[in-house]
């Protein structure tokens, strides 16, 4: 199967907002800001690296292996693109060109004696979750108020509205209309496939059968608001037991500005467990200010219970999190059982494995020319026997499986017609949701 040749949308997205342009202004501000001499002189040069990085980009360059930085994924990206014959940014698959480009990032900072956990997109992520204030609210007041919120999986979907990747240049007005209940009910007439009440039963049947182990995994996607809503979901497996463990899978480096890292953790639950940091601005720049009032009793009462909530669940061992390089290689997951054995004989003892967003899909697809009808069990290839994949993704590049006859055409019709590309699937309006019991034969 053909790769997925979207490289036109990838590269109008990339020249015209470069990660690396992102990363250079975060880590300028932190320079500037740096008290050392030797820490900061080790940041200009970081800064050095990653502005040749995005002349590179931006100019269409040959791409150079990655400096070892100890990290055993290194020989692997290396093969893949001596086996690409020393290729230009445009002469490569999309999906590798992209997570060469995060790697590569992660190999400047990796070998420093300052900046080796210093994440560029740490401020970005968390000045987006401030952004989705009114909706984190309603949830957070909804769990108090209930102890479980009835609807949790219904609303997976949505979070991936907010992903940096494409969406950094909204006004904190226009990020307000992707959340809360009403965006989330509109949603819910995008999802072109939803698979849930299949998964529903998978995990009920489990209970009624008296298993005693019942492991949820989810493969993280952003960080913010979407992870938020991952530990929601969490509590909510846990609280009506539908799971009795839940292992959640972030990212070991910065990725794709958005992606969860395990220090996302960290700053989302001490930011609940000091709730006043919401009555701050929810941009630090200037260009995205806006005017937050004092958060109610009422609503700092249902932020403060969800820090003890979730921190319990983590101490119990109920709730834990495990990041794995196996997430940040440069290849589609159908490496897994040979890349990752051990890892994929773990995921193999869960009852459900959920991947989220659309970088995921992709991998989990190969991001192949598929055709748009190809069963999703079909585009998962070894995925398909021995785990039990639920896909909840957002629609933001071509590769789309699993749609009834006739929808793709439609869709294609209502943006355009345009037969070269799928321009739908870009725009982040629509949803799959796409479930593959790989415990029964595939269904």
């Amino acid at each position: 199967m053909k790769p997925c040749d979207s490289g036109q949308h990838c590269m109008m997205e990339i020249k015209k907002a470069p990660p690396p342009y992102r990363a250079i202004d975060d880590l300028h501000r932190t320079v500037v800001a740096c008290d050392g001499d030797e820490q900061r002189k080790e940041g200009k040069t970081i800064l050095e690296e990653l502005t040749t990085l995005k002349y590179e980009v931006q100019h269409n360059r040959h791409m150079t292996f990655l400096v070892d930085d100890g990290q055993p994924d290194i020989e692997g990206y290396t093969k893949e693109l001596e086996a690409l014959g020393h290729p230009k940014w445009l002469d490569v698959p999309w999906l590798y060109a992209e997570c060469y480009l995060y790697r590569r990032m992660s190999t400047f900072f990796t070998p420093s004696q300052y900046w080796k956990s210093y994440d560029v997109f740490a401020r970005q992520k968390m000045s987006t979750f401030k952004s989705s204030r009114p909706a984190i609210l309603e949830l957070a007041t909804k769990k108090r108020r209930e102890s479980a919120v009835h609807r949790d999986d219904g609303n997976l979907p949505l979070g991936n509205a907010t992903d940096l990747s494409l969406l950094t240049s909204l006004t904190y007005e226009d990020l307000q209309k992707l959340q809360g209940s009403e965006a989330r009910k509109q949603s819910e007439k995008n999802i072109l496939v939803n698979d849930l009440p299949a998964v529903y039963k998978v995990l009920k049947d489990a209970q009624k059968n008296g298993k005693q182990d019942r492991r949820v995994d989810i493969v993280l996607d952003n960080a913010g608001f979407e992870l938020f809503v991952d530990l929601i979901l969490a509590g909510y497996l846990l609280s009506a037991d539908l799971a009795t463990q839940v292992v959640l899978h972030p990212k070991s480096i910065p990725w794709f500005v958005s992606d969860v890292i395990p220090a996302d953790f960290a700053e989302l639950l001490n930011t609940l467990a000091n709730p006043h940091a919401f009555d701050s601005t929810p941009y630090d720049d200037s260009e995205h200010s806006a005017t937050s009032s004092p958060l109610s009793e009422a609503e700092n009462a249902a932020l403060s219970f969800l820090f003890p909530h979730w921190s319990g669940l983590h101490q119990e061992g109920r709730l834990t999190i495990r990041p794995n390089r196996f997430w940040t290689h440069g290849g589609s997951y159908w490496r897994l059982p040979t890349s990752a054995p051990t890892l994929y004989t773990d995921l193999q003892a869960s009852e459900l494995v959920i991947f989220k967003g659309d970088l995921n899909y992709r991998k989990l697809t190969g991001d192949a020319m598929w055709d748009p009808t190809t069963p999703f069990q079909t585009a998962i290839g070894p995925l398909a026997s021995n785990l039990r994949t639920l896909a909840l993704r957002t629609c933001k590049a071509d590769v789309v499986v699993g749609l009834p006859q006739g929808v793709d055409e439609r869709l294609r019709g209502e943006y355009g017609g345009d037969p070269q590309c799928r321009k739908w699937a870009w725009s982040g309006t629509w949803a799959v949701v796409q479930f593959c019991d790989g415990k029964d034969g595939g269904r």
